[in-house]
């Protein structure tokens, strides 16, 4: 058992030290979100490496613990930065903000050198832990404060979470749960949560990859949609009142169905400007018109694929607003990463 643990999580450290580098060096497509998740995953990496040494060689040389404590002091505060820079976008930190980190990150490395965890480890274990898994556990609040109300606020107005909440999500929780693993860990002086972080890491690190070859997850913040109306946003109480009324208003009369519905019939029946309501799609749900209004034909597809059994599958990309099967089939495709028919099937077996 010890040797698929060891194996499985040594994997994982593996695998997180190259997309770390490719996220970090080896992308083509720089960004601050994506240099803010490399960051991340290698702070991620280097922490698990260390706990998958420790627990198969206790007797391993005592750097490997000060580099892979000293790791932790990054964890809490990247996962905040990233969810942030999702949220509320920037082209780049300030140079206020590198400053205080540049600061702060050549104190703690002269702290490391002068009084290193091999030559006073009493000071490490009794201090420097206490004070790095307390800048870990404030950075799990400071996203847990920034990301819960937007998750809700999402779903308050769409009744879903899109893409883009569900990947926060995801990584969010993957932080917590890692995190509860070796807090558990440290505060319970037990083994037997040690190894549950790098396995959490293993799994987290696959939906990861997953995500990037899917093309929904990254990047969302650097799109130009978001930026075009960077200075003229809709208040948080406008946007709100709207994006209620918006809900209300293709719920209740179903004008998805239309096939030639366009952005300016919606936005007339709200009485904005249809940039306006353009505008409030990219800020607060991230996604084109043509994706929200596909969204919701999808979902009255997947209806009637429960419940309706003798409409063809073509008949039921028209029925809910579709001007071709092809059409039909390729927005299903995108958004539920099956076809209609493998759906069908799903659901009846």
């Amino acid at each position: 058992m010890n040797v698929i643990i060891f194996f499985f999580s040594a994997l994982g450290v593996f695998n997180g030290f190259l997309l770390s580098l490719y996220l970090l060096i080896f992308s083509k497509k720089k960004s601050l979100s994506k240099f803010l998740l490399g960051a991340l995953v290698l702070a991620l990496t280097i922490r698990i490496g260390k706990s998958v040494l420790i627990y198969f060689d206790q007797d391993s040389p005592k750097i490997y613990r000060q580099i892979g404590l000293s790791a932790c002091l990054f964890i809490g505060p990247l996962l905040y930065y990233y969810l942030r820079n999702i949220i509320h976008p920037l082209k780049t930190i300030s140079k206020w903000s590198k400053a205080l980190m540049a600061i702060f990150l050549m104190c703690f490395i002269l702290i490391g050198i002068l009084r290193t965890y091999e030559a006073d480890p009493t000071f490490w274990n009794d201090h420097m832990v206490n004070f790095i898994y307390l800048v870990w556990l404030g950075g799990l609040i400071a996203s847990t404060c920034l990301l819960v109300p937007y998750v809700f606020k999402t779903y308050k107005a769409t009744g879903k979470l899109n893409a883009l909440n569900v990947w926060m999500c995801i990584v969010y929780i993957a932080n917590v749960m890692i995190a509860s693993a070796f807090f558990l860990a440290m505060f319970g002086n037990s083994w037997a949560y040690y190894m549950t972080g790098p396995m959490v890491f293993t799994f987290f690190l696959y939906l990861l990859t997953y995500g990037y070859f899917n093309k929904q997850w990254f990047d969302i913040s650097d799109k130009k949609p978001i930026e075009k109306y960077k200075n003229k946003k809709i208040d948080s109480a406008r946007a709100e009142k709207l994006l209620s009324q918006l809900n209300e208003l293709i719920q209740n009369q179903k004008i998805f169905r239309n096939p030639s519905l366009k952005l300016k019939d919606v936005a007339d029946k709200l009485n904005i400007p249809s940039h306006d309501l353009s505008q409030l799609l990219n800020d607060n749900l991230g996604i084109s018109f043509n994706r929200f209004i596909n969204e919701f034909r999808i979902k009255e597809a997947c209806r009637i694929l429960s419940s309706e059994h003798n409409m063809s599958l073509e008949g039921i990309g028209y029925e809910v607003g579709f001007r071709s099967k092809s059409t039909f089939f390729t927005a299903f495709k995108s958004l539920k990463n099956l076809t209609p028919s493998q759906y069908q099937k799903k659901i009846a077996s």
